[in-house]
């Protein structure tokens, strides 16, 4: 088999935010990872040379570009592969960063989503292969403050009740803001992060560490299957896996 059949490419912008449960899934179906860290300046290869892009969130903006002067390049590299037809999965940022690479508006929100939260499918969805696989209204684990508008021909799957889009979809490629590929072990190391924690103190005072890593200890395995449904069926929809 050819091996581009075989191997992802992973787009990470922070070493501590990988593929996590994803990696995992990827592995059980026999493809490969290949990852590139954008924030240590390891360059884009080819995008023909993959089954598909997994895009991973991270702490800047979709389009902090004069801190971070990789992300444009991202956005031009993200938007030749989507047109192109190939399989996308963007998580967070890697939401963000589609719905820019798209021509849609990405900006900062009224209020931040960092804990569990519960999403609520959309009409739509329940016509969708991926996210039409989940109940209607469920639990996930979230970590941002910034959103975005919806792009042009997509298809809106899923809303919280303070954000519209959470989940949408261009062909192929799926925009996913919350973060159900976190386990609680992962989400300590997040907590270790100097910038991470401060956002959670500032939101929660300084028991709101804590009081976010207990409450995701306690939902994780919900988390884990939400992200084992959705991963699944986008791969062996889109990815042939």
């Amino acid at each position: 088999m050819n091996p581009i059949d075989r191997t992802v490419l992973v787009l990470q912008h922070i070493g501590c935010e990988p593929p996590a449960t994803y990696e995992e899934i990827l592995t059980a179906h026999g493809l490969a990872v290949h990852r590139v860290e954008l924030d240590e300046d390891e360059p884009l290869p080819d995008h023909h040379e993959f089954a598909a892009v997994v895009v991973m969130g991270g702490p800047m903006g979709a389009l902090d570009d004069e801190e971070h002067p990789w992300l444009a390049a991202e956005r031009a590299y993200l938007a030749r592969a989507v047109a192109l037809g190939v399989p996308y999965w963007g998580v967070c940022l890697g939401a963000q960063l589609l719905a820019a690479s798209l021509g849609a508006r990405v900006y900062t929100g009224e209020v931040p989503e960092v804990g569990t939260y519960d999403v609520e499918l959309t009409a739509e969805a329940a016509q969708d292969p991926v996210f039409g696989l989940l109940p209607d209204r469920f639990s996930v684990f979230q970590w941002h403050s910034d959103t975005f508008d919806l792009p042009a021909g997509a298809r809106r799957l899923a809303r919280s009740a303070s954000y519209d889009n959470q989940v949408f979809a261009v062909g192929s490629a799926y925009g996913v803001q919350f973060h159900v590929e976190v386990g609680a072990d992962l989400a300590a190391e997040w907590a270790l992060v100097d910038s991470y924690r401060t956002a959670l103190e500032d939101l929660y005072g300084a028991a709101g560490t804590r009081r976010v890593l207990d409450e995701l200890a306690e939902t994780a395995e919900a988390n884990r299957k939400v992200a084992t449904t959705v991963f699944e069926a986008w791969l062996e929809t889109y990815v042939g896996q």
